[in-house]
């Protein structure tokens, strides 16, 4: 009888009710969980569970799955129930039945409160241009145009890049889609605010026309002299075979970047008139006709299954559901802008698109304008290096013998921090080694940053200036550590302790080096006196890099705020928001993510070295035919980065006497007697040391970025023979791996 009973039971359990697949989603996000986590405790694939909550593509979970699948769903009900529902203003559609409720949107508009008041506290205003250009919530409408769709909830929604003064007409839809085939096998366009549009295009040059002629795709310009966003479509798997594209590159294809010239995709692009750029048909395609006048026709193609979506930075958003992928990206584009390829590539976009070359000037006697530099920009024309800034291989270099090896004092060695000590016997008796990291480091370093613009002027035994941008010839191997100024006092310290602020590797210089202007400023400001005997400077200069870092920074902080870390929390509320803020919307996770990779990538495409491309040295490389290859700029943003960074080591040593353990570019490690940053960081009635570390999400703030127990930092050193093995490298999770992790 107990076998049949048991028997009934499972029949029963195989047809145990379970909620929609949104209010399943709702749901483990609301518990904080991830669909690996899930997966892990039903004994299942991370895909089976993605599936029981896709929306297009739901697939059921049966027997036992089932069951304990409907048993955690109805636990986390109690947990989270259901918030009640408002009044349905929504307009009835075609139909004649009320539309279903859409699916709650993330607003990628204004940032939240908190955010916006510390942005107005602390920073400039930002350009009008990129104030405008926030978005606007709007209530939700139907969509009417012919080539939408007219399924029952497919409804639009104001366009996340929405400016403030209202919708341009033109990119209503918003700034890109991600197309998609359906069950049935009808294409779809999944926009921006939940839109889906009924996409009619048979192949791909019908796809390109549709997207400029009725799509009404896009993104306003970002200032007065710059250009309107190029729609952006996302191709998924099913889209490239039903365009006749591989869903994945052979190696070949990989190394090469693109797709063979003869393929018939091309061909058929070819036949229509549509043009690729000299990168071809890659993982981040531009398909184009020349410009007829002011009007542009070019679209850029992102495909995520042939690697467009760098893992290290967009982290499983090559895997997102369409709609959840639209999502995502949409609220990369709205806040910062339309990907224009990898982050690094944006990046150095953003820059441009902020302070474009040239402008339209005055009307002329015949009530004409033309073209005129843009004060303030980079201009259109590239400008060679300095000598000392030029990396090895540069053709200003090309007279040097080919096994040269230039020292510090011909060339200018700008970089990050790499630097670790011994643990004292004092510090080997506490108990954790605690790892703070500075909030997007190098934006805080470029902010007010003066840089130069034009051409560098070579000059002999100059007097310093520091506010004048350049390159000096300098001899700081006097400096001693030991004893410096902090403020206008002068302090004592254990100097062996500290590392040199004027070297990556935190070595004492032994003689004269090239440095950036904010290295040599600094000397000057512990108390030493500064002698450069040459010096390679830029009479033209302004702050280029402000509004870069105005809307970079206001990215950060409403993503970050809408993810529950606002910019105004106590330090306490702070560690505790930080602690878990992923799993409360992987999606705007990854966001995060890519701004922050934007920063760093931005910045290193100022200096880009040869990609292939069949280069000698000597000779040039593509990238030197940019305006924005400025390896100048990058180094005075590194120089600065490092000093701020030493700056607080220094402040915090004098008034605790506590000195890093190690150091990895914006992570620094303390050995405490704690697991938190509050265990040693000099908080007196909630306010920071001034001038010292501050845990806050703005900017040059810190958080914490892991903890470790002092024995595990000496078991790894000895483990691998190394006392000076820099732990910081290993502090978030304690793995010692030599993965790359994007930095």
């Amino acid at each position: 009888m107990s076998e049949l009973f048991d028997a009934v039971d499972a029949l029963v359990a195989s047809r145990s009710q379970l909620p929609p697949t949104e209010e399943r989603k709702r749901l483990r996000q609301a518990h904080g969980l991830t669909l690996d986590e899930v997966a892990a405790a039903l004994k299942v694939r991370r895909a089976t569970v993605s599936g029981w909550e896709s929306v297009k593509k739901t697939t059921e979970p049966r027997g036992p799955e089932r069951e304990a699948y409907a048993r955690l769903l109805s636990k986390l009900a109690e947990l989270y129930p259901t918030p009640a529902a408002a009044p349905d203003p929504t307009p009835t559609m075609f139909t004649g039945q009320p539309a279903p409720a859409e699916r709650q949107t993330l607003s990628a508009g204004p940032a939240s409160e908190s955010a916006d008041m510390t942005e107005r506290k602390n920073t400039q205003t930002a350009p009008a241009s990129a104030a405008a250009e926030q978005a606007t919530p709007r209530p939700a409408r139907t969509a009417r145009s012919a080539s939408m769709s007219h399924r029952p909830g497919a409804r639009k929604a104001t366009p996340a890049s929405t400016p403030a003064g209202g919708t341009d007409p033109r990119f209503e839809n918003g700034p890109l889609a991600v197309v998609d085939v359906g069950i049935d096998g009808q294409v779809l366009a999944y926009c921006v605010g939940g839109l889906v549009l009924d996409v009619p295009a048979k192949s791909l040059p019908s796809l390109v026309d549709w997207t400029l002629k009725e799509a009404r795709l896009g993104q306003p310009k970002l200032s007065g002299p710059g250009k309107d966003a190029d729609p952006l479509l996302v191709l998924t798997e099913s889209a490239l075979e039903r365009y006749g594209l591989p869903v994945a590159l052979t190696e070949e294809e990989r190394l090469a970047g693109r797709i063979p010239e003869g393929h018939k995709v091309i061909k058929q692009l070819a036949r229509a008139d549509w043009k690729l750029t000299k990168r071809g048909f890659g993982p981040w395609a531009r398909i184009y006709r020349p410009a007829t006048g002011s009007e542009r026709a070019c679209v850029q193609l992102c495909i995520p299954s042939w690697h467009a979506l760098d893992i290290r930075h967009w982290g499983e958003a090559g895997q997102l559901p369409p709609a959840e992928l639209a999502r995502a990206l949409g609220v990369y584009a709205s806040r910062v802008m339309t990907p224009r390829g990898s982050t690094a590539v944006t990046g150095l976009e953003l820059m441009t698109a902020l302070q474009p070359a040239t402008r339209a000037s005055e009307p002329d006697e015949n009530g004409k304008r033309h073209s005129e530099h843009n004060p303030g920009s980079l201009g259109k024309d590239p400008v060679d290096p300095a000598p000392c800034e030029a990396p090895d291989g540069h053709p200003v270099l090309k007279d040097l013998p080919r096994f040269h090896v230039r020292g510090p004092a011909e060339k200018l060695f700008e970089e990050a921090y790499d630097w670790a000590r011994p643990m004292t016997d004092a510090e080997c008796t506490l108990r954790h080694l605690v790892g703070i990291d500075v909030n997007v480091a190098f934006a805080a370093g470029a902010n007010g940053l003066n840089v130069g613009l034009g051409a560098p002027t070579h000059v002999t035994n100059p007097v310093f200036d520091p506010k004048l941008p350049g390159s000096w010839l300098v001899d700081l191997s006097h400096v001693d550590l030991s004893k410096v100024k902090v403020g206008k006092e002068w302090v004592e310290l254990n100097g062996s302790l500290l590392p040199s602020p004027f070297t990556p590797k935190g070595e004492r210089p032994e003689g004269p080096a090239w440095y950036a202007t904010p290295t040599v400023a600094y000397a000057q400001e512990l108390g030493y006196a500064v002698r450069p005997t040459e010096a390679w400077v830029r009479r033209e200069n302004g702050r280029y890099l402000d509004g870069w870092y105005n809307r970079l920074r206001s990215a950060y902080l409403a993503t970050m705020a809408d993810l529950g870390v606002d910019a105004d929390l106590a330090p306490a509320d702070f560690i505790a928001a930080m602690d878990s803020y992923k799993a409360r919307d992987p999606e705007l996770a990854i966001v995060v993510s890519a701004i922050k990779a934007t920063v760093k990538g931005g910045l290193g495409k100022l200096r880009e070295r040869p990609r292939g491309e069949g280069w000698r040295p000597g000779e040039p490389w593509r990238a030197l035919s940019r305006p924005t290859w400025r390896p100048d700029i990058r180094a005075a943003v590194i120089s600065r980065t490092r000093i701020n960074l030493h700056r607080k080591i220094v402040k915090h040593a004098a008034f605790t006497g506590q000195y890093p353990v190690a150091i990895l570019s914006d992570c620094v490690i303390y050995a405490a007697d704690g697991e938190s940053p509050l265990d040693f960081l000099p908080y007196r009635e909630g306010k920071p040391l001034p001038g010292g570390f501050k845990l806050g999400i703005n900017p040059g703030l810190v958080k914490h970025e892991g903890t470790q127990s002092v024995l595990w930092g000496e078991e790894v050193r000895e483990r691998f023979n190394a006392p000076e093995l820099n732990l910081a490298r290993y502090i978030k999770d304690g793995t010692v791996t030599d993965a790359d992790n994007g930095e």
